[in-house]
């Protein structure tokens, strides 16, 4: 399968476009197929992809496995990694944390950090009031156009899936209370991004 796009992917240059110079480790939260950790070997010389799902875990290791990436299969939400002690001073987690309890994955990853690194979150909520449906039906010229573009979007088999139950607001407001300072904005193809330093570099 390769390289391929979708929602998800489509938005990989934002995360990437958010490495810290310097950054000499990074976590894939919810790696999936290994696609975003991938690319991110190309920045940083030690990236580690985690995700619950052995199948996740056996395609990314087949596709993006090699020198300074690998893949380990575990809970996020009871992931230790001893080798990185000092914590990672990228982590990610593209449409993944709706899989999980928001204020423990958020806690999880706020541990796992470095001080100075940086969490970059891209993920996905639910439409709740008539403004969240206009702007959701908005994007939907926007995905037919890229869709098209692109050969359409495409998912590897076997990806978990699940609904959102968090609304944007929620997302908001919780981000507000457990990363005083985060970056959130919402984008067209019904994503949002959430973006925080760690203090204390």
């Amino acid at each position: 399968m390769g390289d391929h796009w979708n929602h998800n992917a489509h938005h990989h240059p934002l995360v990437l476009a958010e490495v810290p110079e310097g950054c000499g480790s990074a976590l894939d939260v919810a790696c999936g197929d290994g696609q975003l950790a991938g690319r991110l070997a190309a920045h940083v010389p030690q990236v580690t992809g985690v995700d619950r799902s052995p199948e996740m875990i056996r395609l990314a290791r087949e596709r993006h496995g090699g020198a300074g990436v690998r893949f380990v299969e575990a809970d996020f939400l009871e992931f230790h990694d001893e080798s990185r002690s000092g914590g990672y001073d990228l982590i990610t987690c593209v449409a993944g944390v709706h899989h999980m309890d928001f204020a423990a994955a958020i806690g999880s990853m706020v541990r796992l950090l470095a001080p100075g690194g940086k969490l970059v979150i891209i993920g996905v909520a639910r439409s709740r009031n008539p403004l969240d449906l206009a702007r959701s039906a908005a994007a939907v010229p926007a995905h037919l156009v890229l869709s098209r573009r692109h050969g359409g979007a495409r998912v590897p088999p076997g990806m978990p899936t699940t609904e959102p139950t968090m609304s944007w607001g929620q997302v908001r407001r919780a981000a507000e209370r457990l990363l005083p300072g985060s970056a959130f904005r919402r984008h067209l193809l019904w994503r949002y991004s959430l973006i925080w330093t760690k203090p204390g570099a």
